[in-house]
């Protein structure tokens, strides 16, 4: 192989050598140095893979890690601030694929983005593996990924010869009574790692990632088992027992054998690198 040019003549592993550099000095000038992000599950996963000190803003709803909290806001996934994200001058923007107005106007002044969703539970690490290479750190984020892929795995293998319990998994309801009782369906993350977890999801038929459920339906389904997940809520003693008071007066097998669970930990509803830790806590809750 040789390369001619005006008064050079270059041949064979010099020729190797110059490719490699041009490639080197190609990435070194994509990878991103400042970043934005307006999804939280996002965010944890770029420090969680050392791109945190490349991260220059983050979305209003982000709470951990505790680094994150001191990047610039910028909006959340219904109000972003167009003019506080391009103050940051970001050579690219983490977005949600639903965020069709903002998408546009950060394509029309050339910022480059990679687009998220919601998935499953395998989307997960496939997100993390994505965010590696998008972002320079491709051996830290599959190492990151194949140990939250081995803590899931342990899971459900610890889980398989277990009974599986009907178990309805709720993320919403208000105080005091079943009413707005909002539930997790058949797809999404949260289905998936109620069923990694060892449960039966009382709802996977219902090919929805949530759904609001009447009194009638939640007598139908009879749950022997119901996880309740209440993210960041620090519930008092006595509230605690004011909701288990209140799963009581309903007439299911969970609330009559006592296995109505309330979780708080943050991790059970975001999609991120705590993962697996979420469906550990999960699995446990079941078992109790």
């Amino acid at each position: 192989m040789t390369v001619q040019g005006p008064g050079s003549r270059v041949q064979g592993p010099a020729v190797v050598l110059l490719v490699i550099t041009l490639v080197a000095a190609l990435s070194a000038q994509t990878k991103p140095a400042r970043i934005v992000s307006l999804i939280p599950a996002v965010t944890e996963m770029l420090f969680a893979i050392g791109a945190g000190p490349q991260v220059v803003g983050v979305s209003t709803f982000d709470t951990f890690p505790k680094e994150a909290t001191t990047r610039t806001k910028v909006g959340g996934l219904f109000d972003p601030n167009f003019e506080a994200i391009l103050t940051l001058r970001p050579d690219l923007a983490i977005v949600y694929g639903s965020q069709d107005e903002l998408i546009g106007r950060l394509e029309r002044v050339r910022v480059p983005m990679f687009r998220y969703r919601h998935g499953g539970l395998s989307d997960i690490t496939r997100t993390i593996r994505e965010l590696g290479e998008r972002t320079g750190h491709a051996s830290e984020a599959n190492r990151l990924a194949d140990e939250i892929d081995g803590q899931i795995r342990t899971v459900r293998m610890r889980a398989g010869s277990d009974a599986r319990p009907k178990t309805l998994l709720v993320f919403g309801r208000e105080e005091g009574s079943m009413r707005g009782l909002y539930v997790s369906g058949g797809v999404g993350f949260l289905h998936d790692m109620l069923e990694a977890a060892g449960g039966v999801n009382v709802m996977a038929d219902v090919k929805r990632e949530g759904l609001q459920l009447s009194l009638e339906q939640l007598l139908s389904r009879a749950p022997e088992v119901v996880i309740e997940l209440r993210a960041s809520e620090g519930w008092s003693a006595e509230r605690l027992a004011r909701e288990a008071a209140t799963w009581q007066a309903v007439r299911v097998p969970a609330a009559r054998n006592g296995r109505v669970r309330f979780l708080t930990d943050d991790s059970l509803t975001i999609p991120g690198p705590r993962v697996g830790h979420a469906v550990q806590t999960i699995s446990n809750a079941i078992r109790q």
